[in-house]
This record gives C-alpha cells, structure tokens and sequence, in this order.
C-alpha cells in the first residue's frame, strides 16, 4: 500500500503577511495542496461602509503598508466613476509618477532581497548581503528612491496622504520633483543593471499553460487604466469584472478565492502577465534590455518573474524621468463635482497584479465596496502551480521539498495581508 506523506511549512518566510503550506502525498501521487492563508479577515469593504468617500483613499491605503497607493488609485478611480468625474490630464500624470514610486520601491525589495536568495542559495536578504552586498546596497537604494517620490508626491512613505478624490490635496512645487532627477538618473542605470544581474540566474525549467490576465492599454504600459485583457484573447472593461470573474471562499484560508466564470478556472495576474501582455508598450530602455538578455515572450515560467520586475522597474524609472524633467504644477490639483448617488468600478496594476475596487455611493458616503486583490486572485493558481511542479520533488526529504515549494510561492511574490480583505460569515441558529 502506497504511503501518505504530509509535509507542512508552519509560516512561509520573505512573504508580506502570515501563511503556511500543507502538502498531502500518497506514492508518488500528490493528493492536497493548500495555500494556507491565516491571517485574521481585515473586514476593509464594512469598514467603508458609511464612510464619507473623502475618507476611502486614506483607509484603503492602510490594506498594505508595501502597495498603499495601489488601493488609493483603485479607489479615487472607482469613486470618480461613481461621481462622474473628469480628471485633467495633468493631474492623470501626478497618479502615474506616484504609481511609478510604489512600482519602484516594491519590485526593488522583492527582487533583491525577498526572492534574490532562492537563486543563490541563502536563506536570507541579509546572508546574501555577507557575500553580495553591491547587488544587496543597490536594491536597497532603489526602494529608497522609489520611497523619496512616495514622500514628495504622496506626503509620506508609507500610507501616503495627499491623494483624494479628484486628485491631490497639493500639488509638489518644480523644485521638489527636480530635485529627484539625479538619483532617477542613476536609478534607470542600477535597475538595467539589475534586469541583467537577475536575467542570469539558473531558473528551474518549469512552465505553466495558465491564463495570464491585466490591465492593458492602447497608448502605454498600463498602471492605472485600461481594459483587463486575457492571453485566451478574450477582453472586459472593469464594468464587466464581476460578469466575468467570481470569488469563492475555501475551508483552508482567510482569503477569497478569485476564478474565471462560468468554468471556474484558476488565472495568474502580476508582472509576468503584463509583460507578456503588454511588452511593447514598455518603454525604450525596458524593450532593449529585454532583447538584450533576450527574454522571450510569451514567457510562462513564474520563477522568472523576478526578470518581468526588473524590466518593470527600468520602465517605471525611464517614466518617471520624463515626467520630472517636464514638471509643471497642475492647476487646479483637484476637481470637484456633485455628490449624487451611483456606482463606479476600476480595475488597476498593484506591484503584485490586477487589483479591483467597486463603489456605491449615495449622498457622500459609501454604500457598499467591493475589493478584489491580487493575492486573492492567484492564490488558486498557486496552488494549481505546486500541484504540478511537485511530483518531480517528491523523492526528497521533507525539508528539500518544503524548501522547493517555498521557492515557488515566493516567485509569485504574494501579499497575505492584502488577500485577507474579507471573509463571508454565514451565521445557522437552531
């Protein structure tokens, strides 16, 4: 009779948040794979219940302490919707420098030291750093660059606080935005250095016939607008999202698991996605650096995602210059209208994949939210993607098969604490 293995990682390392990993086997045979995800539910979407919409971007922002501004775009631009409220092209630009910034300091930390160590053998940023502390200092100072246009524009690091409905509260004056100009100079050259360092890397040969989903736009590599495009060739604007996708609540986590309908079929968002998506509309710097170390697209191996970081950083540094150096303060900074009743939706890029918001408002207030992120979103890919990539690993120890799958789920770069936004409570009494 065929022995049942089960194999469990109590709390995954170098990932945002608390989850752990249970691995059930028989044989040769893999029977469970779960994502466990057990961080208590954060109740974001009641909390905004009743809440004036002036409120919403500074409560969001608290859903993650890495990808603040992520939620703050998501929501300004569904409540906007929800208002009918035109935003000028000026102030459109400001949201972009600042999404660049997030861009910039997440994919910065992740690359160098969250998964960076999985490739050359280290257990962490900091043993790593003992034997290669230029590529470590260099990461380091990315995300601190990336941090100081967070602070300029967005009024602090971490949890900004000059983002509202309609716009900025204030609008940074020429000098503080000219001012980051040489360190983004040399911050378009460290991350192709970067890109190139990452692109050599032994990369395990594993790729995945999954669907890749993101937002994508005509006219630049989308950010914070677009339709949400699939590798099947399929397309919906951020109206058609809950049509088209579903959440499901599983026994094993805290977070929600998102799902193409009507199949029901897991999809992966993130860099990967976009770059396959959306490859030539990255900008000059970022398309030859991917000829260059020739990463071919279409590209299905999650663990070089680590490379779709690094070109997304050379693209967001390249962007961010061109708005600095061409800076002029928008007036008016913000716009305004009526607060009438409606509902509005968006459909955004987090560091870490699509992320949805929809609102319904009435009277100023918030009556109703809905919030999708991404970790929510790949969760169940995940754990389709370990399902196929263990029974290769499956004759090692306990500890080298742990070891293996935690690689794997790092390479998604998951964000636990934004993941756990909401849990459906069904109450029975007798």
């Amino acid at each position: 009779m065929a022995k049942t293995r089960t194999i469990r990682v109590s709390a995954l390392s170098r990932v945002e948040g608390e989850g752990g990993l249970l691995i059930r086997t028989k044989g040769n045979a893999v029977e469970e794979v779960q994502l466990h995800i057990f961080e208590p539910p954060r109740l974001f979407e009641a909390l905004l219940r009743g809440r004036s919409v002036e409120e919403v971007p500074d409560i969001t922002a608290r859903i993650c302490g890495i990808c603040p501004v992520a939620y703050q775009m998501s929501s300004v631009h569904a409540l906007e919707a929800a208002l009918e409220l035109t935003i000028t092209p000026e102030i459109r630009r400001l949201r972009r420098l600042l999404y660049c910034g997030e861009w910039i300091e997440s994919h910065s930390l992740h690359v160098h030291l969250l998964n960076a160590p999985d490739f050359l053998g280290y257990e962490s940023g900091i043993a790593l750093a003992q034997d290669h502390r230029q590529e470590v200092n260099r990461g380091l100072r990315l995300k601190k660059h990336g941090n100081q246009l967070l602070e300029v524009l967005g009024g602090r690091a971490i949890h900004p606080i000059n983002v509202a409905v309609g716009g900025f509260y204030r609008a940074p004056r020429r000098d503080e935005l000219a001012a980051l100009v040489p360190d983004f100079e040399w911050g378009l050259a460290a991350a192709v250095e970067t890109t190139r360092w990452v692109a050599g890397f032994d990369f395990p040969d594993f790729e995945r016939d999954c669907e890749l989903l993101a937002v994508t736009h005509p006219d630049e590599y989308a950010m914070n607008e677009g339709r949400i495009a699939s590798t099947t060739g399929e397309s919906w604007t951020a109206a058609e999202f809950q049509s088209a996708f579903a959440e499901e609540q599983v026994a094993h986590s805290t977070a929600l698991h998102a799902v193409r309908q009507p199949k029901r079929t897991s999809y992966l968002t993130g860099p990967l996605a976009r770059v396959n998506l959306s490859r030539d509309r990255l900008s000059p710097t970022a398309r030859r650096t991917a000829d260059a170390i020739k990463f071919d697209t279409p590209c299905r191996n999650p663990f070089k995602a680590i490379i779709a970081r690094g070109l997304e950083v050379i693209n967001a540094f390249e962007e961010s210059l061109e708005i600095l150096r061409s800076y002029e303060p928008p007036a008016p900074c913000r716009v305004s209208g009526d607060k009438h009743a409606g509902a509005g939706c968006a459909a955004t890029e987090a560091p870490r994949g699509m992320l949805y918001h929809r609102y319904a408002v009435d009277d100023g207030k918030v009556t109703s939210a809905t919030i999708v992120p991404p970790t929510s979103q790949n969760q169940r890919q995940i754990e389709n993607d370990l399902r196929v990539y263990l029974p290769d690993l499956i004759s090692g120890d306990d500890a080298a098969v742990a070891s293996a799958c935690e690689r794997l789920v790092r390479s998604y770069d998951p964000c636990i604490s934004c993941s756990t936004h909401f849990l459906k409570v069904t109450l029975e009494r007798g």
